[in-house]
């Protein structure tokens, strides 16, 4: 398929790449686990794993049973979406662009020779060595920028600071075993209330608020997690409820910086 683009991953930053690739007209595939943990579940696509589609704003993502199905999905001009962790298709489907968008902190497998133009965001990435291009994903003066050389700031492991707060806002799993939640994503928390246990074999552990504020952000019910995975996402700023159904800012602005790179190497083919 003509134009074709491969994103890899599809939680809430990677959502933002996708969103706006798609409305610039290009046909986007979307790979995923079978067992995605995004956080930010409203906004992010890879809810089709579980649900068969996902409509982020006004935007559908349909969930696909083969190669076949995505391309035929893909020619009717929606946005579709394989499970393909390890992004065998990519050498099937012979892509224009592989993005990889999984955020993961280090690079899982996307080469270079995957594709004519690959982009990588955030950290772990070298640009003109593993990918073409790599794209900023701190938060600061250099968020969205493309980088042709060298990498992204390494990962500091503290949040960016909203309304105050930074590591504060980011609740991770206090022990192992099966997540249930007690609150769900748009509600109002306060510092201390139980916003879900943890259960294992002979206990249940509960995960409370950190701060007072909006729950933006919460996995969802039945995900077994590890001791330290993140799990939550308090937004401070009450007030801004509907941020919990939208691409974030920072989102939109990786987004930029994806399409500068492809619309720069695309040039030059």
């Amino acid at each position: 398929m003509k134009d074709l683009i491969i994103v890899r991953g599809g939680g809430d930053l990677a959502t933002g790449t996708i969103y706006k690739l798609h409305r610039c007209g290009f046909p986007v595939l979307i790979l995923e686990t079978a067992t995605p943990s995004s956080i930010r579940r409203n906004v992010s696509f890879s809810e089709a794993v579980y649900q068969g589609q996902q409509t982020v704003e006004d935007l559908t993502c349909y969930l696909a049973d083969s190669e076949e199905h995505a391309l035929s999905l893909l020619k009717e001009g929606k946005l579709a979406m394989l499970i393909d962790p390890q992004g065998d298709s990519i050498a099937h489907l012979h892509p224009l662009v592989v993005v990889d968008a999984i955020l993961a902190k280090k690079n899982l497998g996307t080469h270079r020779d995957m594709a004519p133009i690959t982009v990588g965001l955030g950290p772990g990435f070298t640009a003109g060595e593993d990918v073409h291009a790599v794209v900023e994903t701190k938060r600061g003066h250099n968020l969205g920028r493309v980088l042709w050389q060298g990498s992204a700031a390494p990962n500091t492991g503290i949040p960016g600071v909203i309304g105050g707060y930074g590591k504060e806002r980011v609740i991770h799993s206090p022990a192992a075993g099966i997540l249930r939640n007690a609150k769900k994503i748009t509600d109002t928390v306060h510092c201390g209330d139980v916003i879900a246990w943890i259960q294992q074999d002979s206990q249940t552990v509960p995960v409370t608020a950190t701060i007072d504020g909006l729950l933006r952000g919460l996995i969802r019910d039945g995900y077994p997690v590890t001791v330290g995975f993140k799990i939550a996402d308090i937004d401070p700023r009450i007030e801004e409820y509907n941020n919990c159904f939208t691409i974030s800012d920072k989102a939109r602005c990786i987004a930029g910086g994806v399409v500068e790179a492809i619309l720069s190497m695309k040039g030059r083919l």
